[in-house]
């Protein structure tokens, strides 16, 4: 083992590579997650500190009228002790997690992705990014159907600095816009509705329903402001989503 290899070792050259898998492409919120990471000794041995594995979204935030991206781990694991990689080896280190309820829902505007570290001494420490789609959990998905039903189609989604009330719990909240299909709810412009959830069984939504061409909620104000309505759901009360909707329309119509 050369001194010149260890040096381009240290350099990420001929270090080691990684790589995670995993079990499926898609998963729901609060599903557990399984797969493995792949390890590859490069063309020394080298000490590996730990190897960590991260679940992270991207988000807006408001500053001074500015409007910033940031991202924020969703959930961060350490996967194993130090350890030794000898050359060329092969090693693999399954895991498991459970996805929170909170994650962000893949949809056009919102991306999940897992980083993988593994944490080298006196070197570059290799990564590997894999994007994940995640999907809304049972109940959050019969209450997203239970709004399309009555006349609207997903547009985007957005994560946006979350609430000062949310913050010791999660950074974001994403926020769903819907559009009327043609020939429906001709009164509005879109609907927003954010949905956070309490536990399998019950999400909150809090939903704000704009008449004008680019109105958008003040993220600053962010459930705090008077057109935003709050609507607790339970499972057991699924069905009565639509009246209870058409409801807080009329009542939006007549704010304005």
């Amino acid at each position: 083992m050369s001194i010149l290899s260890k040096a381009l070792a240290s350099l990420g050259i001929g270090s080691i590579k990684i790589d995670s898998r995993l079990s499926k492409p898609s998963f729901r919120a609060g599903e557990t997650v399984d797969g493995k990471v792949l390890i590859k000794g490069g063309s020394v041995e080298q000490e590996i500190d730990a190897i960590y594995l991260c679940l992270i979204t991207d988000y807006l935030r408001n500053s001074n009228n500015k409007v910033y991206k940031d991202q924020t781990a969703i959930k961060e694991i350490k996967l194993s002790e130090p350890f030794t990689v000898l050359q060329n080896e092969i090693i693999e280190i399954p895991f498991t997690f459970v996805l929170p309820l909170l994650t962000p829902i893949t949809t056009n505007g919102t991306n999940i992705w897992i980083k993988t570290e593994a944490g080298i001494k006196k070197g570059k420490d290799p990564t590997d990014q894999d994007l994940i789609t995640i999907k809304p959990s049972l109940l959050l998905a019969e209450i997203m159907d239970s709004v399309l039903s009555m006349g609207f189609a997903l547009d985007y989604s957005k994560c946006h600095e979350a609430p000062e009330r949310y913050k010791k719990t999660q950074q974001y909240i994403q926020c769903f816009y819907f559009k009327p299909i043609p020939g429906k709810w001709n009164e509005i412009e879109n609907m927003e509705i954010a949905f956070n959830a309490q536990s399998e069984d019950t999400y909150d939504l809090f939903i704000e329903v704009n008449n004008k061409v680019n109105e958008k909620i003040n993220k600053e104000l962010f459930l705090h402001h008077e057109s935003i309505f709050y609507l607790r759901i339970r499972r057991e009360e699924i069905n009565e989503i639509p009246t209870k909707i058409q409801q807080l329309i009329k009542q939006s119509l007549q704010l304005e």
